[in-house]
């Protein structure tokens, strides 16, 4: 099972390079964290031994905008999703900017 991620900044046209990130699994368990690379990726974000189950993606947004000196309505963004199938990629995109964002289930 893979899970990965791409954070896009909508204000500046760019990757969101160096949000950081955590994987909570369903009991509230962070599983890993990350922080995203120059293209605004985050790949591999489950253990080999990740089962099928509710996982939730949580990016450090305040700080990614801190670093701009921007604020930002949201210091967090959380993306709750369900993996059913653990031979299939789970890739969970962020549009981001300091008033909205949205996702949806990539390829």
């Amino acid at each position: 099972m893979s899970v990965s991620t791409h954070v896009l900044d909508a204000v500046r046209g760019t990757p969101a390079t160096g949000v950081g990130l955590a994987v909570v699994d369903e009991h509230g368990d962070v599983v890993t964290t990350g922080i995203t690379d120059e293209e605004g990726r985050a790949k591999e974000l489950l253990p080999d031994d990740a089962v099928a189950g509710v996982y939730t993606l949580v990016f450090d947004t305040a700080a990614y905008f801190e670093q701009s000196g921007t604020q930002t309505f949201y210091p967090e963004v959380s993306i709750t999703f369900t993996v059913l199938d653990v031979d299939a990629h789970h890739h969970v995109p962020l549009l981001l900017s300091p008033f909205a964002y949205s996702t949806y289930r990539g390829s």
